[in-house]
Parts: C-alpha cells; sequence; structure tokens
C-alpha cells in the first residue's frame, strides 16, 4: 500500500517539502525563544517572544487562506518559502557583526509566522489536487506521520545544534527552506485559473462568503464545533496540566515530560501508519470515536493520578487525537470545493488557535482554585460526553435517512 504510494513522483516530494518545511518552522520556533533569552535575559522577554509567533495566525489566518484560493498555489509556496530564507539568514548576519536588537528578532519572528499564515493552508490545499479520492487518507495519514516526527526528533537536533551555538539553528532554518523549495518545484499539477475582483475589501467579502457557505454545510460546521469543544477540554491539561503534576511529584519534572510527550508522538506516529489498513472510508462517526478515545485517556491519567499512569494515558490519548485529526482533515477535503479549500484550512487553523488560547486562559485561572487532578477529570469526562451524544446524534440521523430510503426507494 505505502509502496505504490511512495512510486508517485508528486505525493513523495510534496510529503518531502512538507515535512523538511515542518522541520523549519519547528526549529526556528524553539530558535527565536532561545535567542530572546540569551539576548534579554528576561522571561517577560522571552514570552513576548513566544506571543510574537502566535498572533499572526490570529491576525492574518482567515486572510492567509483567501490568498491561498486566489493565488495560483504553487507559485506562492515558492515564492514564500523564498522570502523566509532571506528573512531567516538576516538573523545570522546581524549576529554575525554583533548588531542584532530584541525588537529586530522580534520583527523578524513575527514576520516568519506571518509568512506561515499564508503558507500553510496553500500547502495543505494542494495535496487533494496530486491524489485521488481514495489514496487521501493514507497520504493525510504519511503526511501527518511526517509532521509529527519531525516534532519528534526536532528536540534530538536542537541537542545537538546547541552544542554548536543558538545561531546554527538560524543557518539549518534557511537550508530547510531552500529545500522545500526545490522539493515544491518538483510538484506538477493542474490549477483552476479563477477570475476575481482582488482588494482588501474583497478579501473580507470573501471570507464572508465562505462562512456564509459554511453556514449551509450541516457536517462540516458540526465537525468545526466537535473540534473546538475537543480542543478547548485538551490543551490546558495536556500542554500545562501535566507539567505542573509533574512538577509537584519529580524533581525531574522536565525530563519526564519530554520523555511524556516522546511517547506521545510515538504513539500518534503508529497510529497514522496503521489507520489506512482498518478504516478506508472516513466520517464524523469515527471522528466521535477518536475523540471518546482521546477523553479516556485524559480521565484515565486524571483519575489515576500517577507518573506511570500518565504514560498510559499518552497513550491512549495518541491513539484517539490523530484518528479524530485524519478524519478531520479527509472531511475538509472531500466536502469543501477547490475554489475553498484554502479558506477552510485557514478557518481550521484559527479555530485551534482560538480554542488553545481560550482554554490556556480559563483553566490558567481555574487552576488557582480548582486542584489539576479535579480539571483532568472533569475535561476528559466531558470530551466523552460530547462523543456519546454526538455519536447519539449521528446514528439518530442514520436510522432516520435508511428509513426514509426504504419508504421512499429510487426510481
Amino acid at each position: 500500500m505505502y509502496k505504490s504510494i511512495g512510486r508517485n513522483k508528486n505525493i513523495r516530494f510534496y510529503l518531502i517539502g512538507g515535512g523538511i518545511s515542518r522541520l523549519g518552522d519547528v526549529l526556528s520556533g524553539m530558535a527565536f525563544l532561545f535567542l530572546a533569552y540569551d539576548l534579554t535575559g528576561s522571561a517577560v522577554h522571552t514570552t513576548g517572544m513566544a506571543i510574537a509567533e502566535t498572533l499572526p495566525y490570529l491576525f492574518f489566518g482567515l486572510v492567509g487562506g483567501v490568498i491561498a484560493d486566489w493565488l495560483p498555489r504553487k507559485r506562492l509556496l515558492i515564492v514564500l518559502d523564498c522570502l523566509r530564507i532571506p528573512l531567516v539568514f538576516s538573523v545570522v548576519v546581524f549576529y554575525h557583526f554583533d548588531v542584532m536588537s530584541y525588537m529586530y528578532l522580534l520583527v523578524v519572528s513575527f514576520l516568519i509566522q506571518s509568512i506561515g499564515c499564508f503558507f500553510n493552508p496553500a500547502h495543505r490545499a494542494v495535496l487533494p489536487q496530486i491524489t485521488k479520492l481514495e489514496e487521501r487518507t493514507l497520504v493525510n495519514s504519511l503526511n501527518d506521520t511526517v509532521s509529527r516526527g519531525v516534532t519528534v526528533l526536532s528536540p534530538v537536533i536542537s541537542v545537538w545544534l546547541l552544542s554548536y551555538g543558538v545561531i546554527y539553528f538560524f543557518l539549518l532554518d534557511a537550508l530547510t527552506y531552500l529545500i522545500s523549495v526545490i522539493c515544491i518545484s518538483n510538484v506538477h499539477f493542474t490549477e483552476q485559473k479563477q477570475q476575481v475582483e482582488r482588494s482588501i475589501k474583497h478579501v473580507f467579502l470573501a471570507i464572508a462568503e465562505f462562512f456564509a457557505w459554511l453556514k449551509e454545510q450541516g457536517t462540516l460546521k458540526y465537525l468545526f464545533l466537535l473540534t473546538f469543544v475537543v480542543v478547548f477540554f485538551n490543551t490546558w491539561v495536556w500542554e500545562v496540566g501535566l507539567l505542573l503534576a509533574l512538577t509537584d511529584m519529580t524533581s525531574k519534572s522536565k525530563e519526564v515530560y519530554s520523555i511524556l510527550q516522546g511517547a506521545f508522538g510515538v504513539t500518534v506516529i503508529v497510529t497514522n501508519l496503521c489507520v489506512p489498513f482498518f478504516i478506508k472510508k472516513m466520517n464524523v462517526k469515527i471522528y466521535l470515536v477518536g475523540a471518546g478515545i482521546w477523553g479516556s485517556g485524559i480521565l484515565y491519567y486524571g483519575i489515576l493520578y500517577d507518573i506511570k499512569h500518565f504514560f498510559i494515558g499518552a497513550v491512549l490519548v495518541g491513539i484517539g487525537l490523530p484518528i479524530s485529526s485524519l478524519v478531520r482533515v479527509y472531511l475538509i477535503q472531500s466536502l469543501v470545493p477547490e475554489d475553498k479549500l484554502g479558506r477552510a484550512f485557514s478557518s481550521n487553523a484559527v479555530l485551534l488557535y482560538l480554542s488553545n488560547t481560550i482554554s490556556l486562559a480559563i483553566f490558567g485561572l481555574l487552576a488557582v482554585t480548582i486542584s489539576i487532578q479535579k480539571i483532568m477529570i472533569g475535561s476528559g469526562l466531558l470530551i466523552i460526553v460530547v462523543s456519546l451524544i454526538g455519536l447519539l446524534i449521528f446514528l439518530i440521523k442514520s436510522s432516520k435517512s435508511s428509513r426514509s430510503f426504504s419508504v421512499n426507494p429510487p426510481k
């Protein structure tokens, strides 16, 4: 199965280019934080750099989707990567001549992430144009596996680069974008030419048009709502709650947390590789099953609340999360017209960032008065309840549809 996909030149270069570009994103994200702290020695300034890496997606995420729908995607991707190369390399030059300032680093970081707002939806929207419908589950699985593999590999690369100096992160980052340009140049597909008016006003009209269209799409609307809710209950307990819990349990909390994330990453990779063998056609029901497994992992480590059980719970989350994620991507690719794919993926990304931000803010405040364990139990339980209610609604609707079909068969 995987061999036939590997022989497809377009898919091969798409996956390699996407993986390399993702590696550049992860390394640059760490590098900007490391260098900001080296320059200022301030936790506040380092936090400011982290904010500069996330704000662009809330500002430009939806606009990036419109541009990805308007412009030829291959050319757009190449131009965007070509813009990132001199931006990243300028940091190396400024550092070498000892004229680097925190403000310049902040601006470059903001610009790099802003470019990502346009690159990511365009790159996602290319995949349906180079695959057949029956190949998408497999290729989405491989794409997510490559991205997750890069995330698991990046800490190893970062430790190696740190032995030479933070500035080498930026040199490698520039090289990854150059390789991405070469890979994208070797991906060939036919693009539809669109005749649309292009202005700032029409950008917002295009966004409004997409949401008006989305309002009539029951399955997608339901999927986006489910995603927002599930991610909201997951983000804080996974990214912050586990680390804080480990801090109370062991003096080596960072090391244990890193190993935990590694175990989670490996589980996600294995799940991604196995899913295409068992699931051929994806739907909302499978999404809800995945979300239920995801929630059960959080509930498990919340109830038992012990380091070894954190690992078992992380494995359950590592099974459920990628199943839901693959279904979401597959349904967007299958149900959204080609001329709206960029806006669909950018809307999905903005939704995830918004859910993450609200989760961190609300649960961060709740953790002042409510124990971490109770928040974990409540979050896991609510994800399971939402999944079960969703499954019940799905089964009722399916039952009504089948009864209607049997009473009024097609002529």
